[in-house]
């Protein structure tokens, strides 16, 4: 023990941080912060999970399209600690959305957002916004079929911005399609810009919470008026202030220990998300289906109707935006207490139950293709005739088995085609297949003649 203080003796007499860290540990604390004030550093530490298992995946992953995917399967199989790496990130990016989600909702609920933190709060929609932005990068990065797709519905989605649409197109997608450079930028972003902008916007929030101080535990009759407010908090601290450590950081450590278990658990029980196929430019059309927090806009905009989809892809963001950032500047004064709010309450119990809602309809959604379906087995198909044994494998290599369903196996997004060869001629289905159809692509220009008529040969020997 003497080496030990001897040691940190002579590092706080280089360094000065002793001095530094003193009125950090020191700071008084309002009475009655229970439990419900520790998600800001639970959600910290998720960040710093992050922050250190991406840099020893880093070591290993490699950023290009031709190597990206066999690089995850190494880290997976057969690199020392990697299935756990891989799960910790995975599951370390769930815990962060949840966890700055519930952070937000305690804020918002006990009117923590007020004079003199309304900067605070504006800190902090910043903080969640480049966190969902963090999640999204890093989807692509999986380099499967499901993560290329999801970027491409994300880049159709910025393209119907009015004026500047197709230019954040081609930003998000570095060119005109999905390829090497947007796997890149992503990658840049996911790992550089988005990182450093929340070290940034973190220490900012930080600084502010010691700066302003932490808000005190709501209660009826205590309104906020910001020309006594100060003066009151001044004089409630120097009368009833709790040393920070170690009598409230406690909590925070055990909040601490507790994120980095449960996440390590969860990746060490369930592992991390398995990976889809390899991307195949030959499917002209897909439907993926995003990690659990992007599920529930999933939902939306596949229930939307279509001539509804450009107001709410442009419309909604921006609402919530505006929302989350003229919060703090208009009601910045009055009752913090629930029970004088009421609707403070009922607004975030309405989000989550509109987007639990919205979760359970994209998990269970019939309009989303079904990628895990296998080949149709040959007591279905026929061994007789080569033409539809060829056009069975191309039922499914081409991507119709994810959406149409024959003899109970396939998608359910489009009709079933059990029984096409009855209802439909040779000719019909030749002209649906080149030509598409409702929220079906045209595969004229993928397909040889050949393989249209072995497809359309298997397809009509369905009755």
């Amino acid at each position: 023990m003497g080496v030990v203080r001897r040691t940190l003796h002579w590092m706080d007499d280089r360094t000065g941080i002793g001095a530094f860290m003193k009125p950090i540990l020191d700071h008084p604390v309002p009475p009655g912060t229970g439990w419900w004030y520790i998600f800001g550093t639970a959600t910290l530490t998720a960040f710093l999970v992050q922050v250190g298992t991406g840099i020893a995946l880093s070591t290993a992953y490699v950023s290009s399209t031709a190597d990206a995917y066999n690089s995850l399967q190494f880290i997976t199989h057969d690199a020392p600690f990697g299935n756990l790496l891989r799960g910790m990130h995975s599951w370390g990016a769930s815990a962060m959305v949840v966890l700055i989600g519930i952070h937000m909702a305690r804020t918002f609920i006990m009117g923590a957002y007020k004079f003199p933190r309304e900067m605070n709060w504006l800190t902090g929609s910043v903080l969640l916004l480049v966190t969902l932005a963090m999640a999204f990068t890093g989807q692509l990065l999986r380099w499967d079929q499901n993560a290329v797709w999801s970027t491409i519905v994300a880049a159709e989605q910025a393209g119907r911005v009015p004026i500047m649409g197709q230019g954040l197109a081609h930003f998000l997608l570095a060119g005109d399609t999905v390829g090497g450079a947007t796997l890149s930028r992503f990658f840049a972003f996911h790992v550089f810009f988005i990182p450093a902008l929340i070290f940034l916007f973190l220490g900012m929030h930080l600084f502010l919470v010691l700066r302003n101080g932490i808000s005190e535990p709501p209660k009826i009759g205590r309104v906020v008026d910001p020309k006594t407010y100060r003066a009151w908090y001044h004089d409630l601290l120097q009368k009833r202030g709790i040393q920070f450590w170690p009598d409230v950081a406690w909590r925070d450590v055990v909040g601490t220990v507790l994120v980095v278990v449960v996440i390590g658990a969860l990746a060490l029980i369930f592992g991390p998300p398995a990976l889809d196929k390899p991307p195949d430019p030959t499917i002209l059309q897909a439907y993926p289906r995003p990690d659990f927090y992007f599920l529930w806009y999933f939902a939306v905009l596949a229930l939307l109707p279509p001539a509804a989809e450009p107001f709410v892809i442009v419309g909604g963001p921006l609402l919530l935006g505006f929302l989350l950032f003229i919060l703090p500047l208009v009601a910045n004064k009055g009752e913090r207490s629930p029970k004088r709010r009421p609707w403070a309450a009922a607004v975030v119990l309405g989000i989550v139950m509109m987007v639990g809602i919205l979760w359970l309809a994209g998990e269970q959604a019939k309009w989303s293709p079904n990628f895990a379906v296998q080949p149709l087995p040959a007591s279905v198909v026929g061994t007789g005739n080569a033409s539809v044994t060829s056009g069975a494998h191309l039922f499914l290599s081409k991507g119709c088995a994810y959406c149409h369903i024959i003899a109970g196996s396939g998608g359910e997004r489009g009709p079933s085609l059990s029984t096409v060869g009855g209802r439909l001629s040779e000719n019909q289905i030749t002209v649906r297949i080149l030509n598409g159809g409702n929220n079906m692509p045209a595969y004229s220009s993928i397909l040889t003649p050949k393989e249209v008529e072995d497809l359309v040969t298997f397809l009509h020997s369905r009755k």
